[in-house]
């Protein structure tokens, strides 16, 4: 039997029933059938595209809760003299990053860490759930294309 889930929340309140353990690409969706974590079949069908937050929760019809979880995935740390000026290139590029204290974690990207070579970074591969930091105009994505009531003037390449 396959488990339907139409709803999504920010985060839950109670136990959940099951787990989706989903890499950070994954967690941006609207309609997929995934498999939780317990085996179960699930067909999100989200009325938009919606990126999952780790700590969410997606409400099947019956009401369960299954929490998404931030799977590990092969990742970029980050560490610098100078943290702020590389999270300002890192972000000036629209790339998402995963900010912490004396590092900065983003998907492995070879242009990138050629990038952050340049600017004198270490860098080395790590495996760890990835949940960057969401976009400066509301949740999400780092670079949405909904900038609310905001005026868009910049291209988009």
């Amino acid at each position: 039997m396959t488990l339907i889930a139409r709803t999504y929340l920010d985060h839950g309140h109670g136990p959940a029933s099951d787990t989706l353990e989903l890499t950070y690409d994954a967690r941006f969706l609207r309609r997929k059938v995934l498999v939780t974590t317990r085996g179960a079949e699930l067909l999100v069908d989200l009325k938009q595209t919606t990126s999952l937050d780790h700590g969410g929760r997606l409400v099947t019809e019956s009401g369960d809760q299954i929490e998404v979880q931030a799977a590990a995935e092969g990742l970029l740390e980050i560490t610098a003299q100078d943290l702020t000026r590389v999270a300002w290139h890192i972000g000036n590029r629209h790339t998402p990053c995963q900010i912490e204290a004396g590092r900065l974690l983003i998907q492995s990207d070879p242009v990138m860490a050629a990038m952050l070579d340049h600017l004198g970074a270490a860098t080395r591969q790590v495996t760890e759930p990835f949940t960057p930091e969401g976009g400066a105009y509301g949740h999400g994505r780092t670079h949405s294309h909904d900038h609310g009531n905001t005026l868009h003037t910049h291209a988009h390449g």
